[in-house]
């Protein structure tokens, strides 16, 4: 739209584009033009050809009143320039006029407006990677601990004498893919989305979210001990209700006091990562990890030993501490029904954690039967550090993809295509996309960080296996086949899930993580099966 000032002399334009110009009679009333939902005034000069004709060189000029009737009626025509914007000025235009409306209406709705979202973070693959790099490291060493402890707790008279506790060390392990790092993965995403600014915000996101893996820990603890009780009485065919009830307590308490102490480290982590500008994806999960499979292999150990004990004196003891935390249920679920986020989990979520306590107790059974022979005990030692590698690992890219989508989905973000449900190993991780190049960094990250834990191990005289090249070589292609193929499933999983309208912060970390365990046990038992076949039967180291 071009304005004419005849007391300033200047021609206004406010866009470019194909001019009109329409001659108005003597006497015509003031002239108008309505743009975007605004009306301007058009003022026009005495002489027509006072009008520049040369479109580009003109001035906006803001006219504040209008001339009286008197002073219209002496001009003998009055000249509408009417400008049609290309699309930059147009944005421009309604930029401006919603800005000015956003500014008007600030004082009366200042304390109704949410918190803007932030912008993405822009990461390289040298960002990513040294993002990554530290909570990897310390997760990995979390891993080792915890393989140190199995290996030596496996020798404990509970763990001989009631052998389906081993199949809940994978189930109970993995509470950390299916309600801490998903937990992590849900709180990250409303932290890099500017749902967690306000303190009120953070305290329902904090209550609801802690209130909710309450209630799945106890739930999933109590299936993971059916489980396990199954998987145990269907190989021997032999049944003992003490040996059920003594699983059914120290899951159902194992399940709810890590659960417990490992939401409140995670919430720690995030809300600390936002302050000091460090993207919670990379770092939550990881350290979940990291304190997740030492503190539950611990509690399992110490609580199982604790109520084996007093099977001997006490019938009730075991199934007091069921009906205790049992108990306490609907109590949390009272809690996390009154935040809308997490009363939908409460309702929805519930398929993915019990599918994947499933997976991993099939895992735990392969484990069960593979420790329990004295050929392959050396394998105790690292079943947690390449199930934990592999999980934290995909456990990073799935919350990373998924909080790429939820970004990209609100208006602050880039318009992004609608993701593809079938993505190529190629696209995966050879494309030029920031999920791309995140599942290259964490894919480089195997080996090396094997080869520190392994080294561990061996520094620790840990284990019943000696490092020699042949297991090293075999190790290391289970880590590296077991990797490459979640972190593929993550990026056709996440994405899949987005486009059925699914939350991929809810629902793919268990079923990943699960996945994890199921293959990181399964290739460490035929890699061992395959080293007692060639000749390497080394598994004195350590005894």
């Amino acid at each position: 739209m071009v304005l004419w000032s005849k007391d300033q002399d200047k021609l206004s334009d406010m866009s470019t584009g194909t001019e009109r110009i329409e001659m108005k009679k003597e006497g015509a009333p003031p002239a108008y033009h309505q743009s975007n939902g605004s009306v301007h005034p058009v003022i026009l000069p005495d002489n027509p050809e006072e009008v520049p004709q040369t479109p580009g060189e003109y001035e906006l000029t803001e006219v504040t009143s209008l001339p009286d009737g008197d002073q219209e009626n002496e001009r003998p025509d009055m000249v509408v320039l009417d400008c049609r914007a290309n699309a930059k000025g147009q944005r421009e235009e309604d930029a401006l006029l919603e800005n000015a409306s956003q500014s008007n209406e600030s004082d009366d709705t200042s304390t109704d407006q949410s918190p803007v979202p932030p912008a993405p973070l822009k990461e390289t693959s040298f960002s990513i990677g040294l993002q990554v790099l530290f909570p990897f490291l310390l997760a990995g060493f979390g891993t080792v601990a915890a393989g140190m402890v199995l290996d030596i707790v496996q020798h404990w008279t509970v763990f001989t004498e009631v052998t389906e506790v081993f199949i809940l060390v994978p189930a109970l392990l993995g509470l950390k893919g299916n309600l801490e790092m998903t937990l992590a993965s849900r709180l990250s995403t409303a932290a890099n989305i500017g749902q967690m600014d306000t303190a009120k915000d953070m305290w329902k996101m904090i209550m609801g979210n802690l209130a909710l893996i309450q209630v799945q820990a106890t739930v999933v603890g109590f299936l993971a001990s059916i489980a396990a009780v199954i998987f145990g009485w269907i190989p021997e065919g032999n049944f003992n209700m003490g040996h059920a009830v003594l699983l059914c307590a120290s899951s159902v308490a194992t399940a709810f006091i890590a659960s417990l102490l490992l939401g409140l480290i995670m919430i720690g982590v995030i809300i600390a990562s936002r302050k000091v500008g460090i993207n919670p994806d990379n770092v939550a999960t990881p350290i979940a990890a990291s304190l997740g499979d030492l503190i539950t292999l611990a509690l399992l150990a110490g609580i199982s030993t604790g109520l084996y004990k007093e099977l001997e004196f006490n019938d009730y003891a075991n199934p007091m501490v069921c009906a205790f935390f049992v108990a306490l249920t609907p109590i949390w679920v009272l809690i996390a029904r009154r935040i809308p986020s997490t009363r939908e989990v409460l309702y929805s979520g519930w398929e993915p954690v019990i599918i994947a306590m499933a997976i991993s107790s099939v895992g735990g059974l392969i484990l069960d039967k593979t420790v329990s022979n004295p050929n392959f005990a050396g394998m105790a030692v690292f079943t947690p550090v390449i199930n934990g590698v592999g999980g934290n690992l995909v456990a990073v890219q799935a919350s990373r993809i998924s909080t790429y989508l939820h970004m990209n989905a609100l208006p602050l973000a880039d318009p992004n295509p609608t993701p593809i449900k079938c993505p190529t190993p190629w696209s995966s991780f050879l494309g030029s996309g920031v999920n791309s190049r995140s599942a290259r960094v964490l894919f480089f990250l195997v080996a090396p960080g094997h080869l520190v834990f392994l080294y561990t191990i061996n520094s620790m005289q840990g284990g019943h296996t000696s490092l020699t090249y042949v297991f090293i070589a075999f190790y290391l292609a289970a880590a590296l086949l077991q990797v490459v193929i979640l972190l593929y499933l993550a990026d056709w999983m996440v994405n899949w899930m987005w486009s059925r309208g699914m939350d991929p912060d809810n629902f793919s970390i268990p079923y990943l993580t699960a996945l994890g365990d199921l293959l990181g046990t399964g290739f460490l038992a035929l890699c061992f099966h395959i080293l007692w076949l060639i000749g390497d039967r080394d598994t004195d180291v350590g005894d």
